[in-house]
């Protein structure tokens, strides 16, 4: 008997295969899907059977055939927000990182820098943004700066935060080992930090998204919350809805994305580690 008569046959069922085990593996998934389709079918029929008007609330439908009416238009608005929304994450970021270790580092900054940040976050963002308008116009830059306002707190307060809660004695044997500042923070107290660095991005990457669509509200061409102002002065609700959607939709892919990440750069964590028992 040859080896080609032990091989089995290949089939044409193996992709069917491993969708079937994907299915059954993803029971957060599948419930997602479940639980959506069963809301949207209620909302449906609640629509039809109470006759509320479109222009107050809206059925699933509408909302999808405004989705559908000009998809070319709605995702040049939804990449303006998004292109707005990342490069305020980026910078925030960034800076953020930067303020972390000095507020860590010094003392002084720690005492003035955190303070002001504080008293800066404390301000209503919607009081800031027609300031920013007026010293930027109405341009992508004030849309920036304002998804950077939003988000930079949270991202220098977790950051701080983890730099601060290296274990002492780590620390303390590094320094006996003649350690130098620079290796200490590279090897020890920023991978210690990670963890509350990307809870800091995750909260950030989401306020920025909502920066972004404020400065639109108050002043832009372009952009889900200047759809959102003018689908609103022509009462057309159904497309009020449509951009809130695509924001939604938004929101949840940037959190995945931070958090795709995180699990790529620490796999290591005990947070990923145990993931596998929600299944």
């Amino acid at each position: 008997m040859t080896d080609s008569a032990l091989t089995p046959p290949l089939t044409k069922t193996a992709p069917a295969s491993s969708l079937r085990r994907w299915w059954h593996g993803s029971s957060r998934l599948r419930f997602l899907i479940v639980f959506t389709v069963v809301v949207l079918g209620l909302w449906e029929w609640g629509c039809w059977v109470t006759g509320v008007r479109s222009f107050t609330f809206p059925a699933p439908s509408l909302v999808w055939r405004e989705l559908i009416a000009d998809p070319v238009w709605l995702a040049q608005n939804t990449a303006y927000s998004l292109g707005a929304a990342l490069a305020g994450f980026a910078i925030s970021v960034a800076l953020g990182l930067l303020l972390s270790i000095g507020i860590v580092y010094s003392r002084i900054l720690d005492r003035t820098l955190f303070t002001s940040l504080v008293a800066t976050n404390a301000i209503p963002k919607v009081a800031i943004a027609p300031l920013f308008v007026l010293w930027i116009g109405t341009g992508i830059e004030s849309k920036v700066l304002m998804a950077v306002l939003v988000s930079i707190f949270p991202m220098v307060v977790d950051s701080v935060v983890g730099l601060r809660s290296v274990d002492p004695g780590t620390l303390d044997l590094a320094r006996t080992y003649r350690g130098s500042n620079l290796q200490i923070f590279w090897k020890i107290r920023f991978p210690g930090a990670l963890p509350s660095i990307f809870a800091g991005m995750k909260v950030a990457i989401s306020l920025a998204l909502v920066g972004t669509i404020v400065g639109e509200f108050v002043g832009s061409n372009w952009g889900l919350g200047f759809v959102i102002l003018q689908s609103q002065g022509q009462f057309n609700t159904p497309r009020v809805f449509a951009a809130i959607f695509v924001l939604s939709v938004l929101g949840i892919l940037l959190y995945q994305a931070v958090d795709l990440i995180e699990r790529r750069a620490m796999p290591w964590h005990v947070s990923h580690r145990n993931r596998h028992d929600d299944h």
